[in-house]
């Protein structure tokens, strides 16, 4: 049974669980997914949050807090394996149906420093909900790459120089990889399609508190400070990341591919990629490489047979 969108109507405004300000860049896209996700966990959820710019910046850190739930501070690698502990833990004391259990986490802490303890925790089979929110590089300490940082991305570490021009590998599919990895349910979103985004929340607490198994989902996490853009762009980037393939919206459950969101005439990449700094150097032949990549993703991706 894939997600079923939630009509923004529907959204309980009420529910406010990223309260009382917090340190978050202006603009940030991470804030902003992790405010509409937590509207729909609600306040019987128990958030295990990786080392990065959600822990440090928008729950902040101790003695206060911006999160109004219960949360543990965990280091970039143990987050799967806390996250089993605190599953495990709740299952012996027949409460584990009281709450959902989600870790909150940045690409940094999910594709490199933690993936080794999430996919362990995904192979157990663990019934849990880890939401990694994919800013793309490390920004919390000085925008190094990242194995979700994209192609030809400038970081810190990905420098452009006269022979080398940015990160020099592809970005990871984390949401495919992990589905492979046995997740129950793996989905993308978008800050920019919130029905879309709210809606997935929602799948991944049915399958868990089902009893199928894990739920990971991928959300990009928009960063005026990292990807060189106005910070009042973000969701008009997010939207054109979906509106030209750059981004795709999918969900895997159980094995079972379905494709979100058609663009019924994609626009060209080039929109998405020039208004960010960390993009200004590539040249007409770059973007033109990066659109025929993107169109042939398509055609695998609107076959259904990724």
């Amino acid at each position: 049974m894939p997600s079923q969108q939630i009509p923004i109507r529907d959204i309980p405004y009420d529910i406010e669980l990223l309260t009382r300000g917090h340190r978050a860049c202006p603009g940030c896209g991470m804030a902003i997914a992790c405010r509409q996700a937590l509207k729909i966990l609600g306040k019987n959820t128990v958030c295990m949050l990786s080392a990065g710019c959600f822990a440090s910046c928008t729950a902040g850190p101790f003695p206060t807090s911006s999160i109004g739930t219960p949360a543990i501070f965990g280091s970039f690698g143990s987050t799967g394996a806390a996250l089993s502990g605190i599953e495990a833990a709740l299952r012996i004391k027949g409460r584990n149906k009281d709450f959902n259990i989600v870790a909150i986490a940045g690409d940094g802490g999910t594709a490199d420093i933690g993936y080794q303890s999430l996919s362990a925790a995904i192979d157990r089979g663990h019934n849990i909900i880890y939401i990694c929110y994919d800013n793309e590089a490390y920004m919390n300490t000085g925008i190094q790459k990242s194995g979700s940082t994209p192609y030809g991305a400038w970081t810190t570490t990905t420098p452009v120089g006269r022979l080398i021009k940015g990160k020099q590998q592809p970005k990871k599919p984390l949401a495919q990889l992990f589905a492979t990895n046995g997740a129950y349910y793996s989905a993308t979103a978008s800050i920019a399609y919130v029905s879309d985004w709210v809606g997935k929340v929602k799948r991944a607490i049915e399958v868990t508190q089902a009893g199928l198994g894990p739920a990971f989902l991928h959300i990009p996490a928009e960063c005026p400070t990292g990807w060189r853009y106005p910070s009042e762009h973000t969701v008009e980037l997010a939207r054109l990341a979906v509106l030209t393939g750059w981004w795709a919206l999918y969900e895997i459950e159980h094995g079972e591919f379905k494709l979100n969101f058609r663009p019924k005439n994609r626009e060209p990449v080039e929109a998405y990629l020039r208004p960010q700094g960390r993009f200004r150097h590539f040249t007409a032949e770059d973007i033109a490489k990066i659109q025929e990549r993107i169109d042939k993703d398509w055609e695998v991706l609107e076959s259904d047979m990724i």
